[in-house]
């Protein structure tokens, strides 16, 4: 009998007014060694609830607490490594872009028109 590998993970897309937030990791290898674009986003720890991770996240990674989240979709497939991905996709709006601060785990941030978005191969 087979062992399903499974990941809990809780992404945010952080808006502010036409613009989304990406960044790129250091870590390649906790991203299925995937370089590229990414929403900030984490493993869901044990037991944690998917908004409760979403907010860690925030805070961790951005230095931004207190915002409101809004769950949009949830999203499964297999990943690079060959574990079953369950993805929380939430999103937030900010007014001001100078409080995030982003942490050692984030190489670089940048922020998208939506009408001017990286490449598909990229994200």
């Amino acid at each position: 009998m087979s062992t399903l590998n499974c990941k809990l993970i809780a992404d945010i897309a952080v808006f502010s007014n036409d613009e989304v937030l990406l960044v790129k990791y250091k870590d390649k290898n906790k991203y299925d060694h995937q370089s590229g674009w990414f929403l900030s986003d984490d493993l869901i720890n044990e037991f944690e609830h998917p908004e409760d991770a979403a907010a860690r996240i925030l805070s961790e990674q951005l230095n931004l607490s207190e915002a409101k989240l809004k769950l949009e979709n949830v999203e499964s497939f297999k990943g690079n490594d060959g574990s079953w991905h369950l993805i929380f996709h939430y999103k937030t709006e900010i007014s001001s872009k100078e409080n995030l601060t982003p942490s050692d785990e984030i190489d670089y941030m940048e922020w998208f028109s939506l009408k001017a978005l990286p490449d598909k191969k990229e994200v």
